[in-house]
């Protein structure tokens, strides 16, 4: 079986491997006080032009997601997030469970406009009993969102004015970020997402680490505490150098760059050869995720090889499904899924 299903199939990079290995009978405190996170940090916040920037590092994207939320929000507030925002969909109910509301948006594609915002935000302050609903104290998007989508610079230089006006946190949820840098669609950079934000993150787990997160906080007041958060969430790892070692071999010599480029390339081959079959797509992704729209037959073909994922029914025939790439997919899977392809969608 080759896998297309997901983006975390596999282990890590073996230079992160290669690293933990050389690093392991080093000695060094714990829970992210070592020489290694700290190198690390100073890595990232060079690629971001950030020196005052303040990073974290975190096991996985809901527990960083958690934190950051009930770091930022008062208890009567909540967060703004695209209907299929992985806060509202795949995480459980983890944010309600902190007692903090979702505030669900309509989307088409995985991504809000500050239009959407701003009307919310109007109408909850327009409201004369406001004070007896969820105040909205967050914006939450993802970047890629859920859909393999990307917002422009001018749509985030948008929500972040909308943001300044109702005086909320901008939060980026990048578990993708390696491939939404790599897009050839793509005009947001790391240093914009610094300038823009009050917090993001770096996600590693689906780009190349065997786990981790870098959570990147540039507005001070969020900062201040936050490692409590982490502790009080169960996120703060007593072998945090496990961490550090990883974000640390990414940043080198634009290794995380070269993961996201490998992934992104290979989707839009896929991509290509769908389009070319006249095979449509249920979303406009420019990044390592593809969904194309296929019928039964096609579906169970495809399945007697290859592992996806089901995303949307469309009708009693018709499905939309995911085909993701990741940092490792080997190109002859790639050029085998070509060829079946082209054999299995004759329209």
């Amino acid at each position: 079986m080759i896998r297309f299903e997901c983006d975390y199939a596999e282990g890590c990079h073996p230079a992160l491997l290669k690293a933990l290995t050389d690093t392991n009978f080093e000695q060094h405190p714990g829970y992210g006080e070592d020489a290694h996170c700290d190198r690390a940090r100073q890595l990232i916040k060079e690629q971001l032009e950030a020196p005052h920037a303040n990073v974290h590092f975190l096991v996985g994207g809901t527990q960083a997601n958690a934190t950051v939320i009930c770091a930022a929000l008062r208890p009567h507030q909540g967060a703004i997030a695209a209907v299929t925002g992985h806060i509202n969909v795949h995480e459980t109910g983890a944010i309600e469970a902190l007692g903090h509301k979702v505030l669900p948006l309509p989307s088409t594609d995985g991504r809000i406009s500050a239009e959407q915002v701003e009307a919310y935000c109007a109408g909850h302050w327009g409201d004369a009993t406001h004070e007896h609903m969820v105040q909205p104290g967050m914006v939450y998007i993802s970047q890629p969102t859920e859909n393999g989508t990307l917002y422009t610079l001018e749509q985030l230089t948008a929500l972040r004015k909308v943001c300044d006006k109702y005086d909320l946190m901008l939060y980026v949820d990048g578990a993708r970020c390696g491939y939404g840098l790599a897009s050839p669609k793509n005009d947001v950079l790391l240093p914009d997402l610094a300038r823009l934000c009050d917090v993001f993150y770096i996600g590693g787990t689906k780009v190349g680490a065997l786990f981790g997160e870098a959570v990147v906080i540039m507005n001070e007041k969020l900062n201040k505490d936050f490692r409590y958060f982490i502790k009080r969430q169960g996120g703060m790892l007593a072998k945090g150098r496990l961490l550090g070692v990883q974000f640390e071999t990414l940043m080198e010599k634009g290794l995380y760059q070269q993961l996201g480029q490998h992934a992104v390339s290979l989707a839009l081959e896929i991509r290509k050869t769908f389009e070319e079959c006249g095979v449509s797509l249920l979303y406009d992704s420019p990044t390592n995720q593809q969904f194309p729209i296929l019928t039964k037959a096609e579906r169970d073909a495809f399945a007697e090889k290859y592992a996806f994922s089901h995303w949307e029914t469309l009708d009693d025939d018709l499905a939309a499904v995911r085909f993701c790439t990741s940092w490792f997919t080997p190109e002859e899977n790639v050029r085998q899924l070509i060829q079946d392809i082209r054999r299995i969608c004759r329209r």
